[in-house]
């Protein structure tokens, strides 16, 4: 009955949130609605939600607002972090029809009765103690890359983070499980599987409702390694202290695993790592970035750290600052501090004013601009496998280099979802690579 309805997905936030936005969309397809891009118009369009930032929040309302225009009767519905932190807030904005929870956003499709346009929003949301549950997750189809969900929630107490208050405690999916998805995907013809989740390095905690570990983070990598028709796995996001040797050391010996790691670091401070109460200190950091390079010196790493936290004096910002200009990393997601509801941080002295945020992100973004630059630079004359993806960007296709490289050529759409050896040759006044391939092509 739903053959000639179709539906659209926007996603806010994260590779987590993007493999659970397609595993919805595939929950609509098969009760017979037909997936179209969110610029077209659409039946029901279903926006997943952030709440990391501010900024992410504010966007919700004129990604609504756009989204009326083009079909000012479509059925809007609202899923994700926000719709589970602010549900009566997100069911107020005009021209929103339903709200779900964290548990009740992977049965969407059992809530929508018609499509006929409420006065108000409705709500469906729960305690978010009772998001005790694990629902597997990846994407497929929307890039040339999967993500694959292995684990969701948080027991860390970070004083910035609203994290476990959207999301829950730290719960893990089965071992079997993931391998499963993961042979699922290799049949599709993916070559690059990302891991992700909120806390992955904690993967094993929860798995079949036990609070103890059944597996661990270097137990699943080692299983993961042997799925057939995987060309690359990579690793998402990883706190330091959950980022062992042993896992180092296996990534550095995988023929499958690629060297690029992405660690949170969040300021470069002891002092404000305390007050954000994270489980780690400078130390710590650095040595996990000289573990990397000593076993891995052509891999990429990535940092997330924060500016204007509560406290962050001058002084401390150019402790962050010069500590990361120092370290061998090579690239920076700079994110700036914004009071969210419910946490520790919000209560704080020492308030940063905003116009001082904005300038140290600012000179953070700079700063990881040098420092990608220096670490293409250090890559050129390096003999490496590039993944190109599907867009045509102004006549050139991209691709990703195992390390991370971006890198460009004229578009040729043969190339798209191929593997090619490749040697690198010039950066581009865009800041992307060029290269020359190795031998003839061969599109695989």
């Amino acid at each position: 009955m739903n053959a000639d309805k179709k539906v659209a997905f926007y996603t806010l936030g994260c590779k987590l949130n993007f493999s659970e936005t397609s595993t919805i969309a595939r929950s609509f397809s098969s009760e017979g609605f037909d997936r179209v891009d969110f610029n077209e118009k659409a039946d029901i369009y279903v926006i997943n939600t952030c709440s990391v930032t501010d900024n992410a929040d504010k966007r919700f309302k004129t990604i609504v607002k756009n989204t009326l225009k083009k079909n000012e009767d479509a059925f809007l519905i609202a899923i994700g972090c926000y719709a589970q932190l602010k549900p009566k807030e997100l069911a107020s904005v005009e021209g929103v029809d339903l709200v779900l929870g964290a548990t009740e956003k992977f049965n969407v499709t059992s809530y929508i009765n018609d499509l006929t346009k409420n006065q108000y929003g409705e709500v469906h949301s729960c305690e978010i103690s009772e998001a005790d549950f694990y629902v597997g997750s990846y994407s497929i189809g929307d890039r040339t890359r999967a993500f694959l969900k292995v684990q969701d929630g948080c027991d860390y107490k970070c004083t910035y983070c609203t994290i476990p208050l959207a999301r829950g405690i730290s719960r893990s999916d089965t071992l079997d499980n993931v391998l499963k998805n993961a042979k699922e995907i290799s049949k599709k013809g993916i070559k690059e599987i990302v891991l992700t989740g909120v806390n992955i390095g904690d993967y094993g905690k929860g798995e079949f409702g036990n609070k103890k570990h059944k597996h661990t983070f270097l137990e699943l990598v080692n299983k993961l390694e042997n799925v057939k028709g995987i060309n690359r796995l990579r690793i998402s996001s990883i706190e330091p202290n959950l980022l062992k040797d042993e896992t180092i050391n296996f990534v550095s010996n995988s023929k499958t695993f690629v060297p690029h790691f992405h660690i949170p670091l969040q300021s470069g401070s002891d002092y404000l790592l305390k007050k954000m109460k994270r489980r780690y200190r400078r130390k710590t950091y650095t040595n996990r970035v000289r573990k990397i390079k000593e076993e891995m010196p052509y891999a990429c790493i990535g940092v997330d750290v924060i500016v204007g936290f509560p406290g962050e004096t001058d002084e401390i910002f150019l402790e962050t600052y010069n500590y990361l200009s120092d370290l061998d990393i090579s690239y920076l997601h700079v994110f700036t501090y914004s009071e969210r509801p419910n946490t520790k941080a919000i209560l704080m002295d020492d308030v940063i004013p905003k116009k001082v945020r904005a300038k140290r992100s600012k000179m953070l973004r700079g700063l990881s601009v040098k420092k990608r630059r220096a670490f293409y630079e250090s890559q050129l004359g390096n003999t490496l496998t590039v993944l190109f993806e599907s867009e045509n960007k102004g006549g050139y296709i991209n691709g990703f280099t195992e390390n991370y490289v971006k890198v460009k050529t004229p578009w040729n759409p043969e190339l798209v979802n191929t593997l090619h050896e490749i040697t690198l040759t010039k950066i581009d006044e865009d800041g992307i690579v060029r290269f020359n391939f190795v031998k003839k092509p061969i599109f695989v």
